[in-house]
């Protein structure tokens, strides 16, 4: 079941509200600590609940959604028997505060048009990377355009220094998860391409994640374009393959003209080191996960143990990068075969209403977040559980439509 209302609130607090949401989503980094992260759209989800309370209502779930509530619920109950019981109880309340959040949000997107869903993604969109590349650019002043750090990580507002790469962060805390937050905006963004907005939203959008120095970002960039291309008669889009090159020029005019990079040489230096490093060291904590699955094949360590484990016998608390490992280290074949489910039936889903022709951005978006996963730890994250509410809806309106288009020609039919 899920949480419904707001039917009374009119149609511009409505698109304040919406807008406010999903900008507050992507401000992750500002949060209060209290044993775990207390974000601002945490609280605005608290507020709106406080104030819409007698709007209430419970409704049917997306077949999705039962799967996704029957799988966290097997991942919090691998933490049951869990050596490290406090990192559970921990990613528990972290799940049931992320499932509260989630049902206010789609509260709030209920009854919603599709349009105006997409019109706060394009301006939320544009703020995002705009600030984020505003504390970019400060950072890099901080610090003189001075990356030779010694290896040591430096952290400098919208700025992290790594490993002498000056990677963009923004308003978050790890350039990689920037192009992870990214995706949905980008994705609509290349969908939608008309009007000022949304093409400064596109140009944004290239030039923050080309400034992550992400390899899996433009990575991910190059196959949500060929995805999008292949759903597209390629002949016809040229007008916006010609945006995208001339997006992606301006977005690297900027590195080097104002921002004083060698761009290309950077990130000719990021691929060459994927041999090096191991992809950051994720093939030997992706070895590490692995190993703790075949210690515990069926129920794993327990949920959010791994970090734990790595701590006692490696001595660093990194995560596995990967969250299918890391779902299956911490569940074990029980937690990873729900979680598949869960993601099977939200493809299912898409593809059975033609979601990749009716609303093609949150399809890449799926596909585009699903394949960072597997360089990504997250089991819970804010961006992800606002891609699911709005799938949610549109899937719903989407339904109320083809039924009342069913009656329409049922009611012509017998006249």
């Amino acid at each position: 079941m899920r949480i419904n209302g707001l039917d009374s609130v009119g149609t511009n607090q409505r698109k304040t509200q919406i807008l406010l949401m999903f900008f507050l989503v992507t401000m992750a980094n500002y949060n209060i600590y209290i044993g775990f992260a207390l974000k601002p759209y945490m609280l605005f989800c608290f507020i709106l609940l406080l104030v819409y309370f007698q709007s209430i209502r419970l409704v049917q779930l997306q077949l999705f959604e039962v799967a996704m509530l029957v799988f966290y619920s097997v991942y919090a109950l691998s933490g049951a028997f869990a050596l490290y019981s406090i990192s559970s109880l921990r990613i528990v309340i972290g799940i049931m505060l992320y499932l509260f959040c989630y049902f206010i949000i789609k509260s709030l997107l209920e009854g919603v048009h599709t349009s105006l869903i997409g019109m706060a993604i394009g301006y939320a969109g544009v703020l995002f990377n705009s600030i984020s590349l505003v504390l970019y650019v400060v950072g890099l002043k901080r610090v003189g355009f001075y990356f030779d750090t010694g290896g040591e990580r430096v952290i400098e507002l919208g700025l992290m220094i790594d490993r002498n790469y000056p990677r963009l962060i923004g308003v978050l805390q790890d350039p990689n998860f920037f192009v992870f937050y990214n995706t949905m905006f980008f994705a609509y963004y290349l969908c939608n391409t008309k009007g000022f907005w949304n093409k400064l939203g596109l140009m944004l959008c290239l030039t923050t994640n080309v400034l992550t120095f992400s390899r899996g970002g433009i990575v991910i960039m190059v196959v949500l374009t060929l995805f999008y291309l292949l759903f597209q008669d390629p002949m016809k889009q040229w007008k916006k393959i010609l945006g995208l090159v001339i997006s992606f020029t301006l977005a690297s005019f900027v590195a080097i003209y104002f921002l004083h990079f060698d761009l290309l040489s950077i990130l000719d230096s990021r691929m060459k080191d994927f041999s090096a490093d191991g992809g950051s060291g994720r093939l030997e904590l992706w070895g590490r996960a692995w190993g703790y699955f075949q210690e515990n094949p069926w129920t794993g360590i327990g949920a959010f143990n791994f970090a734990d484990y790595n701590w006692f016998e490696y001595g660093t608390d990194l995560s596995v990068h990967n969250t299918f490992l890391d779902v299956l280290s911490d569940a074990g074949l029980i937690g990873i075969l729900f979680y598949f489910l869960f993601l099977s039936l939200c493809l299912f889903q898409m593809v059975l209403n033609r979601v990749y022709k009716k609303q093609p951005y949150l399809f890449l978006t799926f596909v585009g977040m699903v394949l960072q996963m597997a360089f990504l730890s997250v089991i819970i994250n804010d961006i992800f559980f606002l891609f699911l509410a709005i799938l949610s809806t549109f899937l719903n309106q989407d339904h109320v439509s083809r039924n009342s288009s069913s009656d329409v020609r049922t009611k012509i039919n017998e006249a």
